[in-house]
């Protein structure tokens, strides 16, 4: 039985940089949201929005990957 390192590091790798990713998407998400409630007028409706866009992301983000994982 060989293992095929390379392979290997490479999914470890994309693995690691996706999940990073996707925790620092989500944790901006809560940050701009957390900050919206702080301030009042134009800027809270800014953060809002942005806190909104970053949970959309981490959304489609977890459905491509049930995606990937479910496609025939």
């Amino acid at each position: 039985m060989d293992i095929d390192w390379a392979a290997l590091g490479e999914v470890f790798g994309v693995s690691l940089v996706a999940t990073v990713g996707l925790v620092g998407l989500f944790t901006l998400g809560i940050v701009n949201g957390s900050a919206g409630k702080a301030q009042g007028g134009g800027t809270a409706t800014l953060a809002r929005t942005g806190a909104y866009a970053c949970y959309a992301l981490c959304a489609a983000a977890v459905a491509y990957g049930i995606y990937i994982i479910t496609a025939p």
